[in-house]
């Protein structure tokens, strides 16, 4: 099974690493996919989700909130 890493490097280095590993074989850089779907059923949730909310707007909290509750749990 092939894995995928996925890193961040700093741009003054970036160009000469990819150098580097395409030299050695060791990266395959592929062409960024500009045309993907978004599935039916996703499309249907968020759908349902923004319908619920704008009938039960009391239900709704803000970002601070959430965030609180996020790093508590």
């Amino acid at each position: 099974m092939q894995e995928t890493y996925h890193i961040r490097i700093k741009k003054e280095y970036a160009a000469a690493i990819i150098e580097d590993l395409q030299k050695n074989d060791a990266v395959e850089l592929l062409p960024e996919e500009k045309n993907f779907s978004v599935p039916q059923w996703q499309i249907d949730e968020v759908r349902k989700s923004k319908e619920y909310y704008r009938l039960h707007p009391d239900e709704l909290i803000g970002w601070d909130e959430a965030w609180k509750l996020i790093k508590t749990d």
